[in-house]
């Protein structure tokens, strides 16, 4: 019992470190160097003044704000989605199981295979790079296609009524449909401009603040006077970072990203 739980205590220290690593990168470092220099060099040579903070606000902290609680947004809108997919999926299975007066192992086994192409389809599309979108999103209009000639075949042929027949071409026009939506999720990001006003200035202010960073240093100890840029820069490239993972809810990078679990999938359809 103790060896577990230290594993496990392992497992989440070492969680928690990627999770770190990935909002303090070596774009933090990089900008941190940048703006202790600038400082440096202000200080040295007698360069200060007293910048208003409200620039950094307006420049750099509400458009990156604007943008995080946008990407947020989009993957809430996604889960849905992907929820969406998930349920109609299981439904066409359930439909199978027991609408039909005796179904045969060959059928639940082909809608089962016919699920796992969909939802590997799925997985392959939202994981790769938008520039291999058109290619993968082929294997998805095919799994669709084999899903809707299995209905036809394998529930219209077996004399189930219309009624329940037409619901079941609605739980894959919604599967369709949901999928569309979480591509143009996938596919449309957040406004180009607005990321590049951010960075160009992310880069910029730190750098240009070194007059102010050399002014309020004369109210700080000696080896506090690079307190101040560093932390100024730690924290607005951490939320640079954020956004960025955020960007994208598929690609398995950030910690809140979307998950696709086949395989659990699959095992809640023979449960």
């Amino acid at each position: 019992m103790q060896h577990d739980n230290f594993h496990q205590y392992c497992v989440w220290c070492t969680q928690k470190i990627r999770t770190v690593f990935q909002i303090f990168n070596f774009k933090t470092l990089l900008i941190s160097v940048l703006a202790v220099l600038s400082t440096y060099l202000c200080i040295r040579y007698s360069i200060v003044a007293d910048f208003p903070l409200t620039l950094i606000a307006t420049a750099i902290v509400f458009p990156v704000v604007f943008s995080i609680n946008g990407a947020y947004k989009r993957r809430e809108k996604a889960l849905e989605h992907y929820a969406s997919m998930k349920a109609h999926s299981k439904a066409i299975y359930f439909c199978t199981r027991d609408w039909l007066d005796h179904p045969s192992q060959s059928s639940l086994d082909k809608i089962r295979t016919l699920l796992d192409r969909l939802m590997k389809s799925f997985k392959l599309l939202f994981s790769g790079s938008i520039t291999e979108m058109r290619d993968n999103e082929q294997g998805v209009y095919i799994c669709f296609s084999d899903l809707s000639k299995f209905i036809n075949m394998e529930i219209r042929n077996k004399k189930v009524a219309s009624g329940e027949l037409s619901r079941c071409n609605q739980y894959l026009s919604k599967i369709i449909l949901a999928f569309e939506d979480a591509k143009h999720i996938f596919q449309y990001r957040t406004p180009r401009s607005i990321k590049t006003f951010s960075s160009v200035f992310l880069t910029l202010l730190p750098i240009v603040y070194g007059p102010f960073f050399a002014h309020e240093a004369k109210e700080y100890s000696a080896h506090l006077t690079y307190v101040l840029p560093i932390l100024f820069s730690v924290i607005l490239v951490s939320l640079s970072n954020i956004q960025e993972h955020l960007e994208n809810p598929f690609d398995g990078v950030g910690e809140d990203d979307i998950k696709i679990n086949i395989d659990e999938f699959l095992d809640r359809l023979h449960d």
